[in-house]
């Protein structure tokens, strides 16, 4: 039975100068049961379909025309407190941002009691019963229900949204990229909750995701988003395993995998200008398969001869032969330099038992005895180093030190022990009065290019301001903003110069923040999570651009992700990082495919697979990161380890030689056939299994 038809929805956006068409006569239906994902680049559509679905388009967004039944029901003949009803009730929403979602002055309890209280008439105890069972279905403690937002972690805020949407049993979830920007071991751990509680209330799901991989683990079908348009759609089996939209390839082979040994090929160009509607094919301009007949219109969805599979291409009867040249760089007009074999230059940047600890607050009492301060050890005793023409991958889940270590590298926190050293320099040197020249040669590129960038400047200003506080190329400012913006990929340079920050694409931003880092001509390059707000195609597009500059501009990158497959596309060696602590090091190629610690092998095993017919063996890890502030003692993965023993909860492991003088693992049962966990997770003896009580809840 159909529980949700959307059919020929039109929806536009209305701004001071035009009219945007951002969803263009979307087509699909969702049976009762089923898991259906909708899939695309930013600006496809996706969200704004979510956002008429459930009657929340801003004030100068307008359904057009179409249609919505759920049900049975015409939704857009519902008033707005007749669709109140409906929702939550029968259709539940689980936003992207769960800290922005969630009310930062009410309890996380409070915010689900209320949506109960809302729709039910039950007893305050009642509402707090359903509350704790809430959390508990999640996988939260019931007894923290009185905690506040700040008081979780960004994984459990999402379980959170997820216990508020589950709050009444709807027929019908609707998340909304409910992992983007989550790391890989709580993404992992948040899908196999919501496929969990979905298989026990037997509800649908409408996922909304760029993470095709994500899509094919989950669902059960699909549609493909571009321009506003359906380009490809039907069972996540075959539109997956066998695209016939050369849009759909493109998003196929931009998907970066730990175990594929082709670098992923990203879609060169831009989402298109939707000021107009589509008369051509949306993805023309960017499609190297098109004919003159894709520029006359858009096609329609064709049905194939295989079963609930439909794809809008006039080139849909040569699909076989166009997957095949798909693969291949060049026609993309990309080009395929093969491996880079260029031999590492000198070291850069180089740490020994690097500290960054923070002290905590104490209470009067506690001063009054003049007790010891309790610290929190983000970065503890890190060593590394990084050369020229090098791109170090570091890796670890949310709150392991990830950034306070490249933040410490970039020398804005200062170290609290151990040694820093750059260029030759000690970092003291820099501190005593030569910080300007470091901060020429080296750059940090943050994770969300909207805070890091000025809203009240153009691209101009933005990317000449550092020339100007250095007295750099001065006399050559014009020329140095162009060749830097067109070395990023932003061309022709002049179309962006003047404009703002919130008039460009996430991916457009991102690329200017690159420029204004660039722009210095630098040594040294610190990227903490730069891509992990893009879709697959931008992200490619930025690794490459990274990878590109280490082989050819002698720049060392650090580059900090909790993105694994990413990060063995970009990377010569790979850090990863637990609580402060390098725990595994070595060449990218050994640790991500024969790694030695258990917990590299954990967050190997979540990264997700974008075929629907493979078999992933998750391997999830129970409870959460123990407290920074009170670390057990011994090895501080014992709590969660599939392999822990009793001397693991003796000492420490220091992080020694693994047999290859590539590669150094901190454990003291280090496996050499890169299969920890997997003979390990099911022992129902060893703490951190599926079937054990967790050490570390």
């Amino acid at each position: 039975m159909t529980l949700l038809n959307v059919e020929d929805l039109k929806v536009t956006y209305a701004t001071d100068d035009e009219t945007i068409h951002a969803v263009n006569d979307v087509s699909f239906s969702i049976d009762e049961g089923v898991n259906y994902g909708l899939a695309g680049e930013s600006g496809s559509g996706k969200s704004t379909v979510a956002e008429a679905l459930l009657g929340l388009l801003p004030g100068n967004g307008t359904v057009e025309r179409g249609t919505i039944e759920f049900n049975g029901t015409d939704l857009m003949s519902l008033s707005d407190a007749e669709r109140r009803d409906i929702l939550w009730e029968d259709i539940a929403y689980i936003p992207q941002s769960a800290m922005d979602s969630l009310d930062p002055v009410m309890s996380t309890g409070d915010q689900i009691a209320q949506a109960i209280h809302t729709h039910r008439n039950v007893t305050d105890a009642k509402a707090r019963d359903r509350v704790k069972e809430l959390f508990e279905i999640v996988g939260l403690d019931p007894d923290r229900i009185d905690e506040y937002p700040h008081e979780f972690s960004g994984g459990m805020r999402q379980r959170v949204t997820i216990a508020m949407a589950l709050a009444l049993e709807p027929d019908l979830i609707i998340a909304d990229e409910p992992t983007t920007g989550l790391d890989v071991i709580v993404q992992d751990k948040i899908i196999d909750k919501i496929l969990e509680i979905q298989e026990r209330m037997d509800s649908s799901l409408l996922l909304i995701t760029h993470e095709i991989g994500v899509i094919a683990e989950t669902c059960d079908e699909l549609s493909i988003l571009y321009g506003g348009k359906v380009m490809e759609q039907g069972s996540v089996d075959n539109v997956l395993v066998n695209p016939t939209n050369p849009y759909t390839m493109g998003l196929k082979n931009s998907f970066p995998e730990i175990d594929e040994s082709d670098d992923p090929v990203a879609i060169p160009g831009s989402p298109p200008n939707l000021s107009r509607e589509p008369t051509a094919c949306v993805f023309e301009d960017r499609c190297p398969f098109a004919t003159d007949e894709c520029g006359e219109s858009h096609p329609e969805l064709f049905d194939l001869p295989n079963r609930n599979h439909r794809s809008a291409c006039h080139r849909v009867k040569e699909a076989a032969q166009l997957r095949r040249d798909a693969h291949d760089p060049e026609t993309w007009n990309i080009p395929d330099d093969g491996d880079d074999d260029s031999d590492r230059g000198e070291v850069i940047l180089e740490t020994d038992d690097l500290e960054k600890h923070y002290e905590q607050s104490q209470t009067l009492l506690s001063k009054f005895r003049a007790e010891d301060p309790d610290y929190v050890k983000a970065v503890d005793g890190v060593s590394l180093s990084v050369r020229r023409s090098e791109v170090l991958g570091i890796a670890g889940e949310s709150g392991c030190g990830k950034s306070t270590l490249g933040e410490t590298m970039a020398l804005l926190e200062d170290p609290t022990g151990g040694e820093l050293s750059f260029d030759g320099e000690s970092y003291e040197h820099y501190q005593n009065g030569n910080l300007q020249e470091f901060r020429r040669k080296a750059q940090i590129i943050f994770q969300d290019p909207f805070d890091s960038l000025n809203p009240r400047q153009t691209v101009r200003k933005i990317v000449g301001e550092p020339l100007t506080i250095h007295d750099y190329r001065t006399d050559e400012t014009e020329q140095a903003i162009v060749e830097t913006l067109e070395k990023v990929g932003l061309t022709p340079a002049e179309k962006f110069l003047d404009s703002y920050p919130h008039e460009l694409s996430g991916g457009q931003r991102q690329r200017v923040a690159v420029a204004k880092a660039l722009v210095l001509d630098p040594d040294f390059l610190i990227c903490d999570e730069p891509a992990s707000m893009l879709d697959v195609s931008l992200k490619v597009n930025l690794l490459n651009l990274l990878r590109g500059l280490a082989d050819t501009e002698d720049i060392g990158i650090v580059y900090i992700s909790h993105d694994l497959a990413s990060l063995t596309q970009v990377s010569d060696r790979l850090a990863i990082m637990y609580l402060g602590r390098i725990i595994e090091e070595g060449d990218v190629d050994r640790v991500a495919n024969r790694p030695s610690h258990p917990y590299t092998s954990s967050l190997l095993s979540a990264a997700p697979e974008k075929d629907p017919t493979a078999d992933r063996a998750r391997v999830l890890l129970e409870g959460e990161p123990p407290d920074p502030v009170d670390l057990p003692s011994g090895c501080a993965f014992a709590p969660r380890c599939p392999k822990a023993q009793e001397s693991c909860w003796e000492s420490e492991p220091a992080i020694d030689e693994t047999g290859d003088e590539t590669h150094r693992a901190a454990c003291y049962f280090p496996d050499s056939d890169g299969e920890p966990a997997a003979s390990a997770v099911d022992d129902p003896e060893l703490p951190g299994s599926s079937n054990a009580d967790s050490i570390g809840d």
